[in-house]
């Protein structure tokens, strides 16, 4: 069976990641932008982020432009907002497509694995979340409405 823990991604330096580096730790998988009306989540997954990852989790987020060219920026622009804007310390990679036939694997697993409402696995904006297991299993997919600090008691659940 494929778990994340399959695949690799570029971080936002350019170098790749093995995901399997991730193994035994409970994810939060979220594709995010700069210039969207949901940005102001960064500090709510950052929040999440520092309350638990001495337990083992971790906020992965994957900049992503598919949506109302809401990510225009360069890694280093990203990287440089998100740090300066919102103190960001979870990982952040380089900029994926998560729809279509260029989708990054990564995500074409996640969408496939856990579709959306009615069963379609497209995903609708940014800021949709995926919470995996520490198995490297998906088990949640949350829409962008969904506040972080709305998550907080599943990701207790796993890490119990």
């Amino acid at each position: 069976m494929t778990t994340v823990y399959d695949f690799t991604a570029n971080d936002i330096f350019g170098d790749e990641v093995a995901l399997s580096s991730y193994r035994g730790q409970t994810l939060l998988i979220v594709n995010v932008a700069s210039q969207c009306g949901f940005t102001p989540q960064y500090e709510g997954l950052e929040a999440l982020y520092r309350q638990y990852k001495e337990r083992g989790f971790a906020v992965l987020g994957f900049p992503c432009n598919q949506f109302g060219s809401q990510e225009p920026g360069n890694a280093e622009e990203i990287r440089s907002f998100c740090t300066t804007h919102y103190e960001v310390t979870f990982p952040l990679f380089s900029k994926v497509d998560v729809n279509g036939s260029g989708a990054h694997p990564l995500y074409q697993h996640l969408k496939q694995t856990e579709p959306g409402i009615l069963g379609t696995e497209a995903i609708k904006w940014n800021f949709t979340k995926f919470l995996v297991d520490r198995a490297g299993h998906v088990v949640g997919r949350y829409a962008p409405t969904t506040k972080p600090a709305e998550l907080a008691g599943e990701v207790e659940k796993l890490l119990a």
